[in-house]
């Protein structure tokens, strides 16, 4: 990719910003972002490591044209090293989140069904009996507690778990590995030995259940490379993000908890009748900056014009959902968050064929989570001073690290 890039209208082309990730405190939104989208609707920006420098899309019409656009793919980004937040990158091949189509819908079909509304509503009663003991025990403790550690990450572990079919006896040192998969702390070498440590035992797992008629990911996994319809190489890809995907449940509703704990008038609305859980739920998600920086980037397949700029073929692209969440075009007062904000068609999940694949799972999660927490806990608010409140430090999922509470 040259440094020299066309204008259609003869002006200068934006210049490359070094984007530097932030340690942000709170649910402060990143202000290097803040200061792209007011410089215009397609800026270039170059992050920490990997090579040369990216565009990057702010708007919300624009960021759902280009996640939905053939035009760009992600297949590309397994054989490059574009510009990025991550230390270490190294993608598997077959992983969903690199298929263009037809693999893309080929792949995301063997476990599609472990994901439905259906199938959702069948797991919400065992997910409700998991977080129910978690907070039988929080209680039988007493105040304080710090419901990161006793609640928020126990919980999305257990459930993704029993979604993905990872034996009890497993699950604590899978979730060590998901950790550290999705830290920018430790280098490369840790999160190398964390990913093939997940990967091998992913392995060996989907090889067990070759012949398994058992509807969690990984018999649905096994099985389909037992029928020839998958490579055991795309169904060990396919399974890790799926079970990372538990994370971002953890630090997404602990931004959310700290939000309403920390903003009494958002409480008290939460509490107030009538109010759509739903249209809640919808607002937070757009509200809350969950990530540092941006996820993956997408690849130009050919010459794309957009805003009097041509993003050239080859030339690496990325969105930002947090900054479409944020159009006032579309989202009036942005930055207020609105409990019956109506219609509310934020991208927090994604969009396109890269549309999260456990949305409703997660949604699920953190429903269940703010009902009970606040349901149980009766004047339930923070036990140290919010600026007391730790946050995670180099992640590239934002939420605290512990939420130190006290209730009655």
């Amino acid at each position: 990719m040259k440094e020299e890039t066309t204008t259609l209208t003869g002006a200068e082309p934006p210049p490359v910003r070094d984007w530097i990730s932030h340690e942000l405190n709170g649910t402060d939104f990143d202000p290097v972002l803040a200061e792209l989208m007011r410089e215009g609707p397609l800026t270039r920006i170059r992050l920490p490591h990997g090579e040369g420098w990216a565009w990057l899309a702010t708007r919300y019409d624009d960021v759902r044209m280009i996640t939905n656009d053939p035009r760009f793919g992600r297949a590309e980004l397994v054989d490059r090293q574009v510009t990025r937040l991550a230390p270490h990158f190294k993608p598997r091949p077959g992983s969903l989140a690199f298929a263009d189509q037809p693999d893309h819908n080929r792949l995301r079909r063997t476990v599609a069904g472990a994901f439905t509304v259906g199938a959702m509503k069948r797991l919400r009663p065992r997910a409700q009996a998991i977080l129910d003991a978690l907070v039988d025990e929080v209680e039988r403790n007493g105040p304080p507690t710090d419901l990161v550690e006793h609640v928020l990450e126990p919980f999305p572990i257990s459930v993704v778990s029993e979604v993905m079919g990872v034996p009890a006896a497993d699950r604590e040192r899978v979730h060590a590995w998901t950790r550290q998969i999705i830290s920018t702390s430790g280098g490369a070498e840790a999160a190398e030995r964390a990913k093939q440590g997940m990967y091998g035992w992913i392995t060996k797992t989907i090889r067990a259940r070759g012949g398994s008629t058992e509807e969690d990911v990984l018999s649905l996994l096994g099985a389909a490379v037992g029928r020839g319809e998958i490579s055991e190489e795309e169904a060990v890809g396919l399974a890790g993000p799926l079970q990372i995907g538990g994370e971002a449940v953890t630090h997404n509703c602990g931004q959310m908890l700290f939000l309403l704990l920390t903003r009494p008038a958002l409480l008290e609305r939460l509490r107030e009748a009538p109010v759509s859980w739903d249209a809640a739920l919808d607002e937070l998600l757009r509200w809350i900056p969950h990530r540092t920086a941006v996820g993956l980037a997408r690849v130009a397949l050919e010459d794309v014009d957009l805003h009097g700029l041509r993003i050239k073929a080859g030339d690496p692209v990325y969105v930002s959902y947090l900054a479409a969440n944020r159009d006032p075009d579309v989202f009036p007062q942005p930055d207020r968050i609105d409990m019956d904000r109506d219609p509310n068609p934020h991208l927090a999940f994604g969009n396109g064929p890269h549309y999260c694949t456990g949305a409703v799972l997660a949604r699920l999660q953190i429903e269940l989570l703010l009902q009970t927490l606040l349901d149980r806990l009766p004047g339930l608010r923070l036990a140290v001073p919010a600026e007391r409140v730790p946050w995670r430090r180099q992640t590239m999922i934002r939420g605290p690290q512990a939420l130190p509470a006290a209730w009655g």
